[in-house]
């Protein structure tokens, strides 16, 4: 398809092919030409333009612009100093759309050196890093770049500077990430039992009783503020001010599994028993449904008399009790996180009153954000053959609700 109708190319006949104009020495001959765009390819250039600016391709956007002025009858010394680029740039810019059309003036990425490592053997080295430096006769807990490096060498025989290694692992689908504490003292069997069992009985039950499924945890907030990463100029270490007082303000909360509902109370003193039961009287007095509680093991929610509350409200109350040392398995954790990094981390507070004003106001802001609560919920919703229980269990409340009225 004719990308361009050339009217005048001086010190050519009419009749000498285009493609002869080699992209290196078509300076001289090109400067005085003058072409016409066809339909066709204006809608080209404005397509591959478009995606230029999408993808914040400027050297790209520049080389359509200065197609588009050529056709408009500006010179390349001219089209040159608009563009801020040599002339000579300009003229490479033209041949190349002579020779390969709209194409050809499209940005691609260089392939790049050949990989040392074959695909079979990245496969492998996915393979041992996803199962860990110990399952590699490290004794270290997790991987660091040196180690990768010492790994690719003595399985592969292919040495990579230690500073290549991150472009590797990157290319490879790894990212730089900060490891978290996995307790020591889990108990293998408890959590195995509670997605295997527990889990599934606590959502039966919530279908039989019209039930919020509510997991609960409290967390603290201290005045002296919390601090967390930040851009600041090299060698020069960011600095948030504190009170120094160490006092901290203190919140219950609990997160329902099927509305995303956030139901929390601030609390100045220590957490106890009484104050713990206060805040369960609370919830109860805001909803008229059965609630199937999911908590830890803290001493004031066994203690004796919690014991007893739980037992005068059982017609109200259903208590279910988590592994030990599973915080992954109680998504109200990731919720503290999110209103920390989110409101708290870097404010300063000079006074406790600052502090309870701020926290009451992220605890407000979470309290209508029941989509991003509800997505805290993935571990559970990923379980193996779990995944429509939430809507199946509401499909089964509905069901009882409209047999209740036909009654």
């Amino acid at each position: 398809m004719e990308a361009a109708r050339i009217i005048s190319l001086p010190g050519q006949p009419d009749t000498e092919p285009v493609r002869k104009i080699s992209e290196d020495s078509a300076s001289g001959q090109l400067e005085n030409v003058r072409i016409i765009l066809t339909k066709t390819t204006v809608r080209s250039l404005e397509e591959i333009l478009g995606q230029a600016e999408k993808k914040g391709d400027l050297r790209g956007a520049k080389r359509v612009m200065a197609i588009f002025a050529v056709a408009d009858g500006y010179s390349f010394s001219d089209i040159a100093s608009v563009l801020g680029v040599h002339e000579r740039t300009v003229c490479r810019w033209f041949a190349t759309f002579l020779l390969r059309g709209p194409d050809g003036l499209v940005s691609r990425k260089p392939p790049g050196r050949k990989s040392k490592l074959t695909k079979s053997q990245k496969k492998e080295l996915d393979r041992i890093i996803t199962e860990g430096p110990a399952a590699a006769g490290f004794s270290a807990a997790c991987w660091r770049s040196p180690m990768i490096q010492s790994l690719i060498y003595d399985r592969f025989g292919v040495f990579y500077a230690v500073n290549y290694v991150s472009r590797l692992l990157r290319s490879m689908g790894f990212s730089w990430q900060k490891a978290k504490f996995v307790p020591d003292r889990q108990d293998a069997e408890a959590r195995k039992k509670w997605i295997e069992k527990t889990w599934p009985e606590i959502l039966r039950v919530a279908g039989e009783k019209n039930a919020l499924v509510l997991f609960g945890d409290e967390s603290s907030f201290p005045q002296w503020g919390s601090l967390t990463y930040t851009w600041a100029k090299r060698g020069r270490q960011p600095v948030s001010k504190t009170s120094g007082s160490r006092r901290s303000y203190k919140v219950f909360g609990l997160i329902d599994y099927f509305s995303g509902r956030f139901f929390s109370k601030g609390h100045e003193g220590r957490l106890n028993s009484e104050s713990y039961a206060s805040f369960l009287r609370g919830v109860m007095g805001k909803t008229r449904k059965h609630l199937i509680l999911i908590q830890d093991g803290a001493p004031y929610h066994r203690s004796k008399a919690m014991r007893e509350f739980f037992e005068k409200h059982s017609a109200r109350l259903t208590v279910y009790r988590l592994p030990t040392y599973s915080p992954d398995y109680n998504p109200i954790e990731k919720l503290w996180k999110k209103i920390k990094e989110k409101e708290i981390h870097l404010h300063y507070f000079p006074t406790f009153g600052s502090l309870k004003k701020k926290v009451g106001e992220a605890l407000l802001h979470f309290r209508d954000l029941k989509n991003e609560v509800l997505s805290l919920f993935v571990f559970y919703d990923e379980l193996p053959e779990k995944k429509n229980d939430r809507l199946t269990i509401w499909f089964d409340i509905e069901i009882c609700i409209k047999k209740a009225i036909s009654l």
